[in-house]
């Protein structure tokens, strides 16, 4: 007499489903290839550099150490461009162009542009508590694909990559390379000239909302006044008159080379 269920087949290992295995599925990276612009020799570097810590509870397997590798990587290739974009810049606009580009804000915003959120491998309470919108894990998985593309193909394949995503921003910076009062002072220093100095020139409006008059003064040359709604704000928009009439100052808030 045959035992009950014994004619049914029997359930192998991998048959099984596990709590968690929705959490390691990866969906179809060649989306994700395409959204890069580069096809993986080695698609194994691209599930690695999706692969967040918790996903395998452990740091080894991991992008950490593709992250490091990429912020690193990022970083040259960002200097490689601002070098051959802009001829004429100073070393000081460079850097300050470098660290706008490298920030992880800008990193995150790239990955974002990718949707590398939908990619990432997390575990369930990484899911749950909502990271694969976490500005902090995706900047450093941008930073951590950029590491797998450089072992994939090379510097010249990492480099292509981040033009194409970091491309426009280089161009176009999202934020003020640096304030008006500090380019004046650098711009007086460099030409050996004494420190700017602000003085109120006067004052109007109810109490409530007062408008400031300031001047900036560099002796040997004219002052240069405006407005704003606080001291502050006053001083800084007396900074960009002075520099936008000495031909220093753009509408992107660029210090020129004058």
């Amino acid at each position: 007499m045959a035992l009950d269920g014994s004619l049914e087949p029997p359930v192998l290992d991998d048959q099984v489903t596990k709590p968690n295995d929705h959490a390691r599925k990866l969906p179809d990276l060649s989306r994700l290839e395409a959204k890069l612009g580069h096809v993986f020799a080695d698609r194994g570097l691209l599930e690695t550099a999706l692969t967040h810590m918790s996903a395998e509870g452990t740091r080894r397997g991991s992008y950490q150490r593709l992250e490091f590798l990429g912020d690193r990587v990022l970083g040259l290739s960002i200097a490689d461009m601002l070098f051959a974009r802009y001829p004429e810049a100073e070393e000081g606009d460079m850097s300050r162009r470098l660290a706008d580009l490298v920030r992880k804000e800008t990193c995150a915003e790239v990955a974002i542009a990718w949707d590398l959120g939908s990619f990432l491998r997390l575990g369930e309470g990484e899911i749950l508590g909502g990271a694969r919108k976490n500005k902090a894990i995706l900047a450093d998985a941008c930073e951590s694909i950029i590491g797998a593309v450089f072992i994939d193909g090379g510097y010249s394949a990492a480099r292509d990559l981040i033009e194409r995503a970091f491309g426009e921003r280089l161009l176009k910076p999202v934020r003020p390379l640096r304030d008006a009062k500090t380019a004046l002072q650098e711009w007086a220093q460099g030409r050996g000239y004494q420190t700017p100095t602000y003085s109120e020139r006067g004052r109007s409006g109810p109490d409530h909302a007062p408008l400031f008059r300031v001047a900036a003064r560099i002796s040997g040359l004219p002052d240069a006044e405006a407005e704003g709604p606080s001291k502050r704000l006053a001083e800084q928009a007396a900074a960009e008159a002075f520099l936008r009439r000495e031909g220093l100052w753009s509408e992107t808030m660029e210090v020129g080379n004058g």
